[in-house]
């Protein structure tokens, strides 16, 4: 059964307009996919199947996976074959992490070998399934525009570091953050201190995430995991998309591995991963 790599995304900088007519808000996100990996596999099947491993998640028919597989076929204008899919998560859910939508992107791109789909087709499709769903298509470090729906690659790509990343025990739904943000009327994240970024970013001005006033007036907590992760790093720690995930980058894997285990106990998740110069991705 082939099976296909899924990877996290941490946003480097996520600047937000104010809401449109559609009810969406513009974005402008530099954005680096890391080797923290959920992985799918997929075949034909005589049913259809979802078998979800290392999280709670919905099998039915609402669930990425099949979303992503339906609205293929449906771009495709053919019925699609019964499917058994096996997901095993390893990406925190409801973190800010783009997990379900780089499950997503591997189902497309499963899907479409199967089907025999031309790529221009899929990333089209990506588009309509989930803002976040193309990123995964290319991957590395990107930037993302409008909706997320206009994704091309950063130049030089950032090489040769890690980021330690730790969820604290506590979700922030995507929707209510937004609508926060709305509310405080729109303001600018902390920027990242120019120290803590690796050279090449340096020259990008001020990196900062809109969204993180609004999810620590949410979740004031949040600013004391902040605060903590900072002390202990001893560098800048910033959110990713919505959270409540929170990261830095560091020169090694091994010191993100020492970063990860110096954070507080009562974190939800934890990870340090290299970044990773791709989207999804087939093994085997």
């Amino acid at each position: 059964m082939p099976e296909w790599e899924a990877p996290a995304k941490v946003n480097l900088s996520l600047l937000v307009g104010a809401r449109r007519d559609d009810g969406y808000h513009p974005i402008r996100s530099l954005v680096q996919t890391l080797e923290w990996l959920d992985r799918l596999r997929v075949e034909v099947a005589d049913e259809d199947r979802l078998t979800v491993e290392g999280a709670d998640l919905d099998p039915g028919p609402t669930n990425l996976v099949w979303v992503a597989a339906d609205r293929l076929a449906a771009a495709v204008g053919r019925s699609r074959p019964r499917l058994d899919f096996r997901l095993e998560k390893e990406v925190a859910v409801a973190a800010g992490l783009g997990g379900g939508s780089a499950d997503a992107a591997a189902a497309l791109a499963a899907v479409a070998e199967i089907m025999g789909v031309e790529h221009e087709l899929v990333a089209r499709v990506a588009a309509e399934v989930g803002a976040d769903v193309p990123l995964f298509l290319v991957g590395g470090t990107c930037w993302m525009e409008g909706r997320g729906e206009r994704v091309h690659r950063y130049r030089p790509p950032l090489e040769g570091v890690a980021a330690a990343v730790v969820v604290p025990p506590f979700e922030l739904p995507t929707p209510a953050v937004y609508e926060m943000w709305d509310r405080l009327d729109g303001p600018e994240g902390p920027v990242w201190n120019e120290r803590d970024l690796p050279p090449v970013l340096r020259a990008e001005g001020p990196l900062r995430n809109d969204l993180y006033p609004a999810a620590a007036a949410l979740r004031p907590e949040l600013a004391e995991w902040r605060a903590e992760l900072t002390r202990v790093w001893g560098v800048d720690v910033v959110m990713t998309g919505s959270g409540p995930a929170l990261f830095a980058l560091f020169p090694s894997e091994d010191e993100a591995v020492e970063a990860v285990a110096a954070a507080p106990s009562e974190a939800r998740a934890g990870a340090a991963a290299a970044v990773r110069p791709r989207g999804v991705a087939r093994q085997g």
